[in-house]
C-alpha cells in the first residue's frame, strides 16, 4: 500500500493569514502563534502575508480572494467568536466555517483557526494559554496539507 502524507517543511511555501479584528486581544495571539509556527517550519518572511478583516463573518471573502489568486499554497483563517445571549454567535460562527468550501472549490488548503467558545476565558486558554495556541495548530495543518496536495499532483 502506498501511503501519502504531508510534511512539516514549510520552505518555499507561500501562506496567507486572514485574521478577524473582533476580539483582537485574543486573535493577535492566534496570529502570533500561526506566524511563529510558519517561520519555525521554514516559511520565509517574504512568503507570508496577513490581512485583517473586521470580524469572523468577513473571513471567507478575503480567504477566497487569496486562495483564488494563485499566489498562495495555503490560507490560514484566524478569529474568535464567543457565544453571547443571542443567536448572533450561530450565524457568525457558521458563516466563518464556510472557509472549508473555499478549499474544496479552489484546491488550496484553507485552515480554520477560528475559536468558537462559550466564554472569553475559554478563548484565552486556546490562544496561547493552558490549552495551547490554535493559531499554531491551524498553521501547521496548512503546511502539512499543502505538502500533501503537492505530493498528490
Amino acid at each position: 500500500m502506498k501511503v501519502h502524507e504531508g510534511s512539516y517543511d514549510g520552505a518555499g511555501l507561500r501562506v496567507a493569514l486572514v485574521a478577524a479584528r473582533f476580539n483582537e486581544v485574543v486573535v493577535e495571539k492566534l496570529v502570533a502563534g500561526a506566524a511563529d509556527c510558519l517561520r519555525r517550519h521554514g516559511v520565509a518572511e517574504d512568503d507570508l502575508e496577513l490581512a485583517w478583516v473586521p470580524g469572523a463573518y468577513e473571513l471567507p471573502a478575503v480567504a477566497r480572494r487569496f486562495a483564488e489568486s494563485g499566489r498562495f499554497d495555503a490560507v490560514v483563517t484566524l478569529g474568535c467568536v464567543v457565544r453571547g445571549q443571542t443567536a448572533h454567535f450561530t450565524y457568525v460562527a457558521g458563516h466563518a466555517a464556510g472557509v472549508g468550501r473555499i478549499a474544496e472549490d479552489t484546491g488550496v488548503p484553507v485552515t480554520f483557526g477560528v475559536l468558537t467558545t462559550e466564554t472569553f476565558e475559554q478563548a484565552v486558554d486556546r490562544a496561547g494559554g493552558k490549552l495551547g495556541n490554535k493559531g499554531w495548530e491551524a498553521a501547521l495543518a496548512a503546511i502539512e496539507t499543502a505538502r500533501l496536495i503537492a505530493d498528490l499532483k
